[in-house]
Order: structure tokens, then C-alpha cells, then sequence
């Protein structure tokens, strides 16, 4: 029909796409695995145009511009489309392993890099792979039992329940009826009385009374315990019981790669200090092996960058004790105040001041969430 410029009946070309997805598949013992299509692009296409970027400088500045382009692209259409998908995490791993990769085989075989240095690099990567695998399990998923389904739903009046299909309804009142969970002895204390006449934060599609500052993943499908976000990058809930260990992942990150770019270009940029040498390094592109290094610095600069830029976010809401899904319905209801610029939004709901914020933050999971008299009924 395409060959022939006939029109194609609707939901065809997504049936091929799902066709082609099933079909792709790799011989195994146990039988054939399926290979995920998102997993395929990063592995083929990253290589491809980092080695075509380092042929001339005006492809490496098209390439290096249009990367960050797509992925934003492709997130928007996901997120959008409320899917899920491998891309961002193969994207990131294969990211980390070719660069660190190249760097062993372009970097380090010039001489310019000791012994030392090479062990501080690959034990930063092994750590942060460490927090990362750590962040990837359980964010700290609400249990939904099918026998307290019912029984929940019905000894809730229908004045004291809020629908949230969405996960994203009743955080005012949720956060005031209930008491912060994983607040550690020792630190400030919220008060864990219920106010009366408080709506309960009631979510439809788990069918379950959330306790406060949880929230639902449409993407998930779940509801989770202190909902920060959904990050793209780890496939996973951030929540109460991985979200320290995201903060770490990210840490262990940005000190990696900043720590790898500065070896890399002073080995290629002789001479000049690390940022200097980022803009203008003058034999970068005198034969192929140094231009490739200097277009993986400046990939690893923009992913850098881009990951700062998280964590900036991440300890300014942890300095206010908010939550990116907290901030984000602020900003709907117009209940918050932007400081610093909007780069934070307060919501004055859990801030007690840095120290104690700071607290809290640390003693997330160490003690068992607090089950409520609905709970029990």
C-alpha cells in the first residue's frame, strides 16, 4: 500500500512496530530472548556518531548540538505517550562503559596518565554502579493486598475520600493529616496527630489509602512512599527507600566524569588548564585519535552538565524538604513560593529548617512506616 501511495487503515503502522518488536529476538539455550528495541540505538548509533563527529570540527559541533535535541525529543514523546523504556538506562550505561572504554585505549596508552589516576577513575565508576544498582530496587512500593481492597474502600465515607486516578490530587490535606515517614529520633518531629475533618488522600487505581507524601506512578503503576519522581534515567521510581541512594549515584557521577574529562584533556591539551582547554585547544583535531578524545570530553561535558543540573535540583529540594512531585502540584495550585531564582519551590508544608530537612533526608527507610488506624481496620 505505501509503494503503491494507497492510504493504510488505521493502527497499521503500529501494528507493524509491535509485530517487529515480538519478532526481534536472539537464539538462546533456553530458547529465544527477546530483545527490547530501545535497547538497540544507543548500542549501535553512539559509536557511530561519535567517530563521525571527530572527522572534522563543523561535524562535531552538528552532532554534539543535535544529541541533546533528540533525547529531549524522544523523552517528551514518551512521556507523552505515558511509557516506559529501556533507552535512558542503556543510553547511560553504555555511555559510562564506551567512554570509559576509549579512555583506557586513546587516553591512557599516551603516557601522560598514571597508574594512580586510572585506579581512582574505575573505583568511582564501580561506586557509583554500586549506588546505582541500589536505586534501581524497590523505591518503596505501597503493598495492595486484594483482601483489605474492598474493606478500605467501603468504611471510607465518600466525603472523606479524594479521587487521584493520576496520583497527582489531595497533597495539602494528605500532608497535613499525617506524619512524615522515616522521621528518625533525634531529629525535628512533625506532629502525627490527624487533624479532624481532614480529606484522606484515596488513590483509585490502587485502591488504597496513601499515607503522607505518597503518591501514584502512571508510568509504574504503583503507588510509592514519598514520591520524588519518576527518573528516566534509572527506569524506576525515585521514593523513600532508593532515594538517598540516587543522590549518591549522582554524586559518585559528577566526580567521575569531571575527574575523567580533567585527565583527558590534560593529556590531549598539554599545558592549559581543564577549562581553558574545553574551548580552545588548538592540536585537538591534528590526527584522529586526539580529535576522538576531544569529541568524547565534549560529549561527557554536555551529559555532566545535564546531570548537575538534577542534582542542583535534588539538594535545593532536599534543603526545603520537597519533592519534585510536591513542587510540581505547588506550582499548579499556585500554593508555593519560587526561591533562588525558581530553581526550588517551598511549599512551607515539611521545611523545618536546613539542618533538620538535612536529617530527615538521612534517616529515610532506617525506621518501619507508621501504619494508621485505617490500616489496621
Amino acid at each position: 500500500r505505501w509503494l503503491t501511495c494507497k492510504s493504510l487503515p488505521p493502527g497499521a503502522l503500529e501494528s507493524i512496530a509491535d509485530t517487529i518488536a515480538d519478532r526481534l529476538r536472539v537464539p538462546w539455550f533456553s530458547g529465544a530472548v527477546k530483545i527490547n528495541v530501545s535497547l538497540v540505538p544507543p548500542l549501535v548509533l553512539l559509536p557511530v556518531f561519535l567517530h563521525v563527529a571527530a572527522l572534522h570540527f563543523l561535524l562535531g559541533l552538528i552532532i554534539l548540538t543535535s544529541l541533546p535535541v533528540v533525547v529531549l525529543w524522544y523523552y517528551y514523546l514518551t512521556h507523552r505517550r505515558k511509557e516506559r523504556t529501556l533507552f535512558f538506562l542503556s543510553l547511560g550505561l553504555f555511555s559510562l562503559g564506551y567512554m570509559y572504554y576509549l579512555f583506557l585505549r586513546e587516553v591512557v596508552p599516551r603516557g601522560h596518565v598514571e597508574y594512580s589516576q586510572v585506579v581512582v577513575l574505575t573505583c568511582g565508576l564501580i561506586l557509583m554502579l554500586a549506588a546505582l544498582s541500589r536505586a534501581k530496587k524497590d523505591p518503596g512500593y505501597l503493598p495492595i493486598s486484594a483482601s483489605n481492597e474492598k474493606p478500605l474502600h467501603q468504611g471510607l465515607p465518600n466525603k472523606s475520600v479524594r479521587g487521584s486516578s493520576s496520583g497527582l490530587h489531595g497533597i495539602s490535606g494528605a500532608a497535613s493529616s499525617r506524619a512524615v515517614n522515616g522521621e528518625a529520633k533525634g531529629y525535628c518531629r512533625m506532629s502525627a496527630e490527624q487533624p479532624e475533618g481532614v480529606k484522606k488522600d484515596w488513590c483509585t487505581k490502587c485502591q488504597l489509602v496513601r499515607p503522607a507524601r505518597a503518591g501514584h506512578c502512571r508510568l509504574c503503576g504503583r503507588c510509592v512512599r514519598r514520591l520524588d519522581h519518576h527518573c528516566v534515567w534509572i527506569n524506576s521510581c525515585v521514593g523513600e527507600h532508593n532515594h538517598q541512594a540516587f543522590i549518591l549515584a549522582l554524586s559518585f557521577f559528577m566526580l567521575t566524569s569531571v575527574y575523567g574529562i580533567t585527565l583527558t584533556l590534560h593529556t590531549i591539551c598539554r599545558g592549559r588548564t581543564p577549562f581553558v582547554a574545553l574551548f580552545y585547544c588548538p592540536g585537538a583535531y591534528s590526527d584522529y585519535s586526539s580529535a576522538l578524545s576531544f569529541t568524547c570530553v565534549w560529549y561527557c561535558a554536555i551529559v555532566t552538565a545535564g546531570m548537575g543540573y538534577i542534582l542542583l535540583i535534588q539538594l535545593l529540594n532536599i534543603s526545603y524538604n520537597v519533592t519534585e512531585r510536591e513542587a510540581r502540584l505547588a506550582l499548579r495550585d499556585n500554593t508555593g513560593r519560587r526561591l533562588l531564582g525558581g530553581l526550588v519551590i517551598d511549599t512551607g508544608q515539611y521545611n523545618r529548617g536546613l539542618l533538620c530537612n538535612w536529617g530527615h533526608f538521612l534517616s529515610l527507610g532506617s525506621a518501619p512506616p507508621q501504619r494508621s488506624a485505617e490500616d489496621i481496620v
